[in-house]
């Protein structure tokens, strides 16, 4: 059974619909990815998830329950976090300051120093760093600090929106590294991703969007055989 199980949701922007009965589920311990051009809802599908969007219609479960209409901060109490796109840090707080905002819920507060401990372990520049203003940080030493941020918060499902953007290609593999490792570790996470080679390459299962509605789903392996993903996004 799935762990997270999105069935029949469409969501919008006012009267602008932009998902048309999107169905995708998430394997416990897997990681799973969201892939397609710019502009076809994979945010839009995610803000829906963690409740900044309310659906139209359809549902979402979480672990048997229906979650489809509580608040944002209610699904992050549940373990629900979102790494956003574009990191919104608190720039004019210090790194440590950043991540104590990640443990706010009272599920991630007694896990605080264990939490920690871990993320200076998969960051040691955010521990060289943790006095310095997150606004300060190097674009990539902010991506990490966004993801620190949201493994601070104990996810039950941690959620990524476009990890890559904007970055170097070294910073992209270290993330991507990251990643295998949570994974190894057992951390059910969404990957929402341009770079679809390599979301292809480290996911187990994928989901291909396309003006809204998902067009191809399957093992990632096999997704990354479909002619037409590698014309469209593998250039092949």
């Amino acid at each position: 059974m799935a762990f997270l199980e999105i069935r029949d949701t469409s969501s919008g922007y006012g009267e602008l619909q932009i998902l048309w009965d999107v169905s995708l589920e998430l394997e416990r311990g897997k990681l799973t990815a969201l892939v397609g051009s710019n502009g076809v809802g994979k945010t839009t599908l995610l803000r829906t998830v963690v409740g900044l969007i309310k659906p139209w219609h359809g549902a979402i479960t979480f672990d048997d329950q229906d979650v489809t209409r509580i608040s944002p901060h209610a699904k992050a109490a549940q373990g629900i976090v979102l790494v956003p796109e574009g990191r919104q840090l608190f720039t004019d707080m210090s790194v440590y300051e950043n991540l104590e905002m990640g443990a706010f819920t009272a599920r991630a507060r007694p896990h605080f120093q264990e939490n920690l401990a871990r993320v200076y372990q998969l960051f040691p520049r955010l521990e060289e760093r943790a006095e310095q203003k997150a606004g300060t940080l190097s674009g990539g030493e902010q991506q990490m600090l966004a993801v620190a941020r949201g493994l601070m918060a104990q996810p039950e499902i941690l959620m990524f929106d476009e990890l890559s953007l904007g970055l170097a290609p070294f910073l992209v593999l270290e993330l991507f590294e990251i990643l295998c490792r949570l994974k190894a570790e057992g951390l059910t996470m969404l990957l929402v991703e341009q770079n679809v080679q390599l979301a292809l390459a480290i996911s187990d299962y994928a989901y291909v969007l396309s003006d809204g509605r998902v067009t191809l789903e399957g093992p990632s392996r096999q997704v990354a055989q479909e002619e037409h993903v590698r014309k469209a996004y593998l250039g092949i």
